[in-house]
């Protein structure tokens, strides 16, 4: 009985110690799952997380904004300067027709004058719509440099307020002149809502300002 107890014993032991490996096997996988169980949520969190969302006023700043009051200041000087000059054109047109009509017609005096007054005439037809066409291509490339620095000085702006997206959110111009300029209205409104949304206008507006000085 003493060797058999003394043979078994080993045997006994050996279980023992295999029991206590399969223990720290089922340790060490659980320690595992914990871990990645930490990583994959961590992940998830990093993937799902709260966009931080900003609007922008475009239009506000387009109105209110530095550069858009000095330019337009520049802008009436001007165009009071060329509404000045076309109308002493206008007027001395007026008075050459005056003095046609004193004249006998198809006289050679009054062939010159004819003349005269269809090039004046030509003239400021010509000039109306060259300070037409100028006015309008001076206000387009402002309007166009103007939103590019909206662009730069909002991502500046957003960056240094961490958020992730920023939208426009001017409001509709209703009621609309015509239906042309509705369907340009609705298809170019695109935040219905944006309760929460933090208004950085005055805050991209200011860089624009201190951009334009």
């Amino acid at each position: 009985m003493i060797y058999r107890y003394r043979l078994e014993r080993p045997n006994g032991a050996i279980i023992n110690e295999k029991g206590k490996i399969m223990k720290l096997k089922s340790i060490i996988v659980m320690v595992l799952v914990i871990v990645m169980s930490g990583f994959i949520m961590n992940a998830w969190a990093a993937d799902n997380k709260c966009l931080k969302i900003g609007v922008v006023s475009v239009r506000k700043i387009f109105q209110d904004c530095k550069r858009n009051t000095k330019y337009r200041q520049e802008m009436s000087v001007e165009r009071d300067k060329l509404e000045a000059e076309l109308e002493s054109l206008s007027k001395d047109i007026d008075a050459s027709k005056s003095r046609l009509k004193m004249l006998k017609p198809g006289s050679a005096d009054y062939l010159s004058d004819m003349k005269d007054v269809l090039e004046k005439q030509g003239s400021l037809q010509a000039k109306q719509e060259y300070f037409k066409r100028q006015m309008d291509m001076r206000e387009q490339a402002v309007i166009e440099q103007l939103f590019k620095d909206v662009i730069n000085a909002t991502a500046v702006v957003a960056k240094e307020k961490g958020f992730d997206m920023v939208f426009e959110k001017s409001e509709p111009d209703l009621p609309a002149a015509n239906s042309n300029e509705l369907t340009l209205t609705i298809s170019t409104y695109k935040v219905l809502y944006n309760a929460g949304c933090e208004d950085i206008t005055d805050a991209v507006m200011a860089k624009v300002d201190a951009n334009s000085i």
